[in-house]
């Protein structure tokens, strides 16, 4: 049981989390797009979204969960030595966002990348996170996982309008003597990646043409087909690796895409389903934010303790999996 396959320094020490404040409900959309609050929670599982304001795009969510990581657990961040944020939704490509939290929060000797792995970005942040602190080079590292969707979502295509929203959550984790992060997973299907899309400056992906309008671009069909076939097998070969057993997991932790999804991956691999942390009924499907914003709802309902095994899960745009397996130690 404790053939333990991540060689891990790495521990959370603080959490924070930020949601606009305005709300967009399921009855809100029925007076925009042809479509209802049964039909939209029925096969989402979304009652709610939040919307940032005009004036406020990605870096506002990133300095606003950060602002409550400080708030809550009274972190100091001037030693802070990287800055990760996990995002499709920057403000700008570059200065990247990661650099715009180095500035707001005056950390003077940092470095700081954007990590781009859609839906898996804030797996992906932490797993890269433990590998900068084996290093040696790094001891305190802030990651963020941050998206504006509602500023590149369709609100006249109901099948992609009623899914998204927009929040952040950060993450500071720290060397720690007994590292925390017990087995991690990773995946891609390239192939696959036009099947949910956001275009920039090409006019196709490979020989695919795609729609250039800065929109998200989703068939919903083959990316449920795609998540609920992988994911399951991806969890599989974790907990084979890991040494533990679906039985000794406290809490599952999957992108919050859409309850179907959730639900079909815990059929399939036994999990129980009250086990499942998720934040798209409140929040919508926030990409590499839902994650982070499911970890801060469980922390303030006092459901997930310290020594907690959580396993996080994260899936989407790319077509990328990143999973990690962990001990809570909040």
């Amino acid at each position: 049981m404790q053939n333990e396959s991540l060689r891990s320094v790495a521990a959370i020490t603080a959490f924070g989390a930020y949601v606009p404040d305005r709300v967009l409900s399921n009855h809100d959309l029925e007076a925009m797009v042809d479509t209802s609050d049964e039909w939209i929670f029925q096969r989402t599982g979304i009652k709610e979204r939040r919307i940032a304001s005009e004036e406020q795009y990605c870096s506002d969510m990133c300095f606003g969960a950060v602002r409550d990581l400080q708030l809550r657990y009274g972190v100091v961040l001037e030693d802070v030595d990287y800055v990760l944020v996990a995002t499709t939704t920057p403000d700008t490509f570059f200065p990247s966002m990661s650099a715009r939290v180095q500035a707001e929060f005056g950390i003077t000797q940092c470095g700081a990348a954007d990590i781009q792995a859609a839906c898996a970005g804030f797996v992906s942040a932490l797993q890269l996170a433990n590998g900068l602190l084996l290093s040696g080079i790094y001891h305190k590292i802030l990651v963020i996982g941050a998206e504006t969707l509602s500023k590149a979502t369709d609100y006249t295509d109901r099948t992609t309008c009623i899914l998204f929203g927009d929040g952040a959550g950060a993450a500071l984790v720290e060397r720690s003597e007994e590292g925390a992060f017990v087995a991690s997973y990773s995946a891609t299907n390239g192939l696959d990646g036009r099947h949910l899309y956001r275009s920039s400056l090409a006019p196709s992906i490979g020989a695919q043409p795609i729609q250039q309008n800065g929109f998200i671009v989703q068939n919903g069909r083959e990316v449920y087909r795609w998540a609920v076939t992988t994911v399951p097998k991806g969890i599989q070969a974790l907990l084979s690796r890991s040494g533990y057993a679906v039985e000794e997991i406290d809490w599952f932790v999957p992108h919050s895409a859409n309850m179907r999804i959730v639900e079909s991956i815990c059929e399939r691999t036994g999990i129980p389903l009250e086990k499942a942390l998720t934040s798209m009924k409140q929040f919508g499907n926030t990409s590499a934010a839902s994650i982070p914003l499911a970890l801060d709802l469980a922390i303030k309902e006092g459901r997930i303790r310290t020594g907690d095994l959580v396993l996080l899960y994260g899936f989407g745009g790319g077509l990328t999996e990143s999973a990690l397996l962990l001990r809570w130690t909040l």
